[in-house]
């Protein structure tokens, strides 16, 4: 029987008079990864600190593998690895340097936490840059370093907060791969990202949220598969629509700016139509995450 590491009840969190998060409820079992969607403002950042006690709820119930953040906020920290947007490491030091200091706020042997590093290190794939300075560091290697920061003190959560956020394809792929690793070795990970793709390949369950509520829940695959068509015809110039006739009963419309989006079961519909537009004025493809991110949360910016 799978058991939960995170339940989230009715959860409510307000900043005077905006409602930051709304009736929230979710689950996480533990040594699944649970992702957070959302557009800017949905909610995202203030119920993950929630989770670890930087943000107080107003309403709702949090257990956080036997623990309430209102009560036992030191318990929850001493169990759990934070990694915040922001690479907030010490610039000044080694990176060696950096993971000791931060080894010591949880009480561990010299001895011990140079045992620790040098696994972490290896495991994130940097050793060779131990005695390196922050400043001689990439973007990557600062990010790979802050999340083997967040696993000095081996915890059994795991929150990530835009993991991957402006990072290259291959480390993006390299942390995708080592968090596959940590849910096998039993570590439980919840994690906000913009990008629909990281959520599709690695998370387990994920909701999506939308001005501080939940609008949908699932896994990725069944969420595609229950929220939208199979295929859409992605057309690029306008212009080479407007002519076109559409069988409303069998294709869906929406429209973005410049960009039509046509959506449909049927990808035959969507060939033919295809075949009376200019060739690069057109993508033909299967829909993806996005696309059903899109569809309940709306194309349009969130300010």
């Amino acid at each position: 029987m799978e058991v939960n590491a995170i339940e989230i009840q009715n959860v409510c969190k307000t900043y005077g008079k905006v409602e930051a998060v709304t009736d929230l409820s979710f689950t996480v079992k533990k040594s699944h990864c649970f992702g957070l969607l959302g557009p800017n403002g949905a909610g995202k950042s203030t119920t993950m600190k929630m989770l670890y006690a930087k943000a107080k709820r107003n309403c709702g119930n949090i257990n956080i593998l036997g623990f309430d953040p209102s009560k036992n906020e030191l318990e929850i920290k001493y169990i759990s690895g934070i990694v915040p947007q922001d690479d907030n490491l010490d610039t000044e030091l080694t990176v060696v340097q950096n993971l000791i200091i931060y080894s010591k706020f949880y009480g561990m042997e010299k001895k011990e936490a140079l045992k620790k590093i040098d696994y972490l290190l290896d495991f994130m794939e940097l050793k060779e840059k131990s005695n390196s300075t922050i400043r001689q560091l990439s973007g990557g290697m600062k990010r790979r370093l802050v999340i083997a920061r967040a696993l000095i003190n081996s915890p059994q959560l795991l929150i990530l907060d835009e993991p991957t956020t402006g990072l290259d394809p291959q480390v993006r792929h390299l942390i995708w791969d080592k968090i596959r690793m940590l849910k096998k070795e039993g570590v439980t990970i919840v994690l906000t990202t913009h990008y629909m793709e990281e959520a599709f390949q690695i998370c387990d369950d994920l909701i999506m949220m939308n001005k501080g509520k939940k609008v949908l829940q699932g896994r990725p695959q069944e969420l595609i598969t229950s929220n939208i068509e199979k295929f859409v015809l992605e057309i690029i110039n306008v212009d080479s629509f407007q002519s076109i006739n559409i069988e409303e009963s069998i294709i869906r419309k929406e429209a973005s700016g410049n960009r039509v989006y046509l959506y449909s079961n049927q990808l035959i519909a969507l060939e033919d139509l295809s075949k009376k537009l200019n060739t690069g004025d057109f993508y033909l493809r299967q829909s993806n995450l996005e696309d059903v991110f899109l569809k309940m949360t709306g194309r349009g910016l969130n300010e």
